[in-house]
């Protein structure tokens, strides 16, 4: 799936020059990289380890001749937030993607509290200060785009993703609000929040998923709706399951859920699965 050319034209002149994407070293935040440097706009790509961002960054430069940026910075640590704003101080910056994140899988009380915590500060302490630091560049600039990862799980609780689906919820429901907020200052707010997507995130998550759907098929729908809503469901997939339980009580939603993540982690537990 590509980008039109008008799409393309609206990205770069109301988004560009720079755009910065983090976790963009796989997965969605790498779609997204590749999608933005097809539409002409330079881009700063984050993630923890150079060796898998320098790929990227050559590839990036040898199909779309833009401009790459890499910053090799762990989020998960203040000192790496840091470093990511320092090394675009001197940019113009006009949108910034959040994909960077992970899960986790299982049973709450059986979890690693170190690797729930250290999810905790990937997928909220690390959103909430680069959207409060950009946020800010873009306001007084007057100008700019925040994208969000959030997921379908953000909706309701999810039993055996417990951590994980509280962690989107946070997420979705800042991208919610500083849409609002940040609308009369000219700056477009956009939460993302796809269904199951095959990133290599349920290996890291420990869960076995059946259906779900690639990068390429989240990737072109989340940049179209950027500055259109405030909310995206991208993909078919991820439309239909949260479409056909739009009509069902929240506290069915989660027992709903606890049967479909039960499945996709039954190979973690000794213990039955049960509505």
């Amino acid at each position: 799936m590509q980008l039109s050319t008008s799409e393309k034209n609206r990205l770069r002149q109301q988004y560009g020059p720079w755009a910065i994407v983090t976790g963009a070293s796989s997965g969605i935040g790498l779609e997204l990289a590749q999608q933005l440097a097809g539409a002409g706009l330079n881009l700063v790509i984050n993630a923890r380890k150079a060796d898998r961002l320098e790929p990227v960054a050559h590839q990036l430069k040898t199909e779309y001749s833009s401009k790459i940026r890499v910053v090799a910075a762990d989020v998960s640590e203040p000192l790496g937030v840091r470093q990511l704003i320092d090394q675009t101080a001197d940019l113009d910056i006009g949108l910034l993607v959040l994909s960077a994140g992970y899960g986790t899988s299982g049973l709450f009380l059986q979890s690693d509290l170190a690797e729930e915590m250290n999810m905790v500060r990937v997928n909220i302490e690390a959103v909430l200060a680069l959207a409060h630091h950009y946020g800010n560049r873009f306001a007084r600039q007057q100008r700019g785009g925040l994208i969000l990862l959030s997921s379908m799980v953000a909706f309701q609780g999810v039993p055996y993703a417990a951590n994980y689906a509280a962690t989107k919820a946070y997420v979705q429901s800042l991208a919610e609000a500083l849409a609002l907020e940040l609308k009369p200052a000219g700056v477009d707010v956009l939460a993302a929040a796809p269904g199951p997507v095959k990133t290599g995130f349920e290996q890291r998550a420990n869960m076995q998923m059946g259906f779900s759907l690639t990068p390429a098929q989240v990737g072109v729908p989340i940049l179209r709706a950027l500055g259109r809503r405030s909310t995206v469901l991208p993909g078919g997939l991820t439309k239909l399951l949260v479409y056909s339980l739009r009509t069902v009580p929240r506290w069915g939603k989660v027992r709903i859920m606890k049967l479909v993540m039960g499945g996709m982690t039954q190979h973690q537990r000794q213990v039955p699965v049960s509505a």
